[in-house]
This record gives C-alpha cells, sequence and structure tokens, in this order.
C-alpha cells in the first residue's frame, strides 16, 4: 500500500461519519484494498497505525491466506477502520 493511498483513505474518513456507507465509497475509490470497519474495543494486541479522537487506523496483512495486522505499508493488503467509542461518565 502506498502512503499517499492511507493518507486519502485517513482525509476521507476524518471527514466523514464513519458508517458501512463510507465504507462502501471507499471500497469504490480503492477496489483493490479490503476494508474492514469495526469498535475499536474489538481489537486486541494490535497498535493502531493511526490515530484519531474518534476512530483509529490499523493495517492487515493477507498475502499468506491468513490475515495478521501489521505495521508495514508494503506488506499492507487491507485498511481497518476501528471506531472509538468514548463513554460519556468518564
Amino acid at each position: 500500500m502506498q502512503q499517499e493511498i492511507l493518507n486519502r483513505i485517513a482525509t476521507f474518513s476524518q471527514n466523514m461519519n464513519l458508517s458501512e456507507e463510507t465504507l462502501s465509497t471507499l471500497r469504490k475509490e480503492f477496489p483493490k484494498v479490503h476494508f474492514t470497519y469495526c469498535s475499536d474495543d474489538d481489537i486486541i494486541d494490535a497498535s493502531p497505525l493511526r490515530k484519531f479522537e474518534d476512530f483509529n487506523i490499523y493495517l492487515v496483512d493477507g498475502n499468506d491466506h491468513c490475515l495478521k495486522f501489521t505495521a508495514n505499508l508494503d506488506e499492507a493488503t487491507g485498511v481497518v477502520l476501528a471506531e472509538v467509542h468514548t463513554d460519556e461518565n468518564d
């Protein structure tokens, strides 16, 4: 994955409310990238590549028939956009 593509994904996602519709648009814009949308609480033992107020970005490597998180852009085949939920009671 190229840094420019990741930057465009991040910028677009920041400007939109993260949703399935956002991912649908991203999938059309970047058809070779696999996108996943989940809650950041669902991700265990991985550090986000980029952190934002409302979501984090993780990279996924699916080159060896098994998905795994990666921080290496050259290995990345997909992007996880993980929504950050804040507890109003904090």
